[in-house]
């Protein structure tokens, strides 16, 4: 019987004009073995319904062809099903895809694809969304609002976006709670990671993994603009533990409230998320989604 694979393409992720080219998936995948469907997202949101019609038709490994927003989307429809997801890195950031060591050279990914390696992943949940790579309140969700808002999306106009927020950037005060621990404060970054790279190579969480049961909490308080600058410094190279003022804790679950009632900005994988509530739960799940690795 031949495996079904479909490939959900996302055609704007990255520099745009991606496509997968029949002939070449042909010769990883022979018609005698393999049934290939290729969908092609035209709108946000899309390849949620395509993942969704490609269960349907009863698909047994469904690929991501695009960055983390892409990946969010087929991820969140495959998540506690015998699926398999694969991903062909075709965004900009693509923090999960490099997190997961899956290249970003066309026949290498549809090798792992092929050979069907298959490991088992955590997942999280932002008020019962699902996330995979990481979900953050603060400043890097400020940043993603203002970089949505432009038609070009590249490494620079991420640059761009970042010290545009900086001008403007204002959170009040909230109150996050887990294991026992609670504070009060006015976060400069609350960033929660489930893998150890945001994108472009960054991380905030370096010692994150997608295996092991916990959440990664990093918590930095508003700095000062001398602080801040030394913060930057140090995170570029990797070094923002060296603060004081930074905090790190591994939880399985965690609440943030919004204490003056202001319903916070998320970004969550890479991608602004609004909520309905002024309340916050974040809730990990451990190794519920099938991925093909090298």
């Amino acid at each position: 019987m031949k495996t079904k694979i479909h490939f959900i393409v996302n055609p704007i992720s990255g520099k745009g004009k991606n496509e997968l080219c029949p002939t070449l998936l042909a010769t990883y995948f022979p018609e005698a073995d393999y049934d290939l469907v290729i969908k092609k997202t035209e709108f946000a949101n899309h390849a949620t319904q395509l993942t969704n019609s490609s269960m349907e038709e009863e698909a047994e490994i469904i690929v991501a062809c695009g960055g983390d927003g892409t990946i969010n989307e087929v991820a969140s429809c495959v998540v506690n099903t015998s699926i398999v997801l694969g991903i062909l890195p075709m965004g900009s950031g693509n923090g999960l895809a490099s997190n997961l060591k899956i290249p970003k050279n066309r026949g290498k990914g549809l090798s792992i694809i092929r050979n069907r390696n298959i490991t088992s992943i955590d997942t999280a949940t932002i008020n019962g969304s699902p996330f995979f790579s990481n979900t953050g309140v603060g400043f890097d969700a400020h940043v993603i609002s203002d970089y949505e808002e432009k038609a070009r999306r590249r490494l620079f106009s991420y640059v761009q976006s970042t010290f545009r927020t900086l001008k403007k950037f204002n959170t009040g005060p909230v109150e996050v709670s887990c294991d026992g621990f609670r504070e009060t404060f006015s976060p400069f970054l609350l960033f929660v990671s489930n893998s150890n790279e945001m994108g472009y190579k960054m991380s905030l969480t370096p010692k994150a993994s997608l295996q092991d049961g916990l959440l990664d909490l990093i918590i930095v308080p508003k700095l000062s603009r001398l602080k801040l600058i030394y913060f930057t410094i140090l995170f570029l190279f990797k070094k923002h533990h060296w603060m004081k003022e930074v905090k790190f804790k591994q939880v399985n679950k965690l609440k943030i409230k919004s204490l003056d009632d202001t319903v916070l900005k998320i970004q969550k994988d890479g991608g602004l998320f609004v909520p309905d509530s002024p309340d916050i739960e974040i809730v990990l799940y451990p190794e519920n989604l099938k991925v093909c690795v090298p």
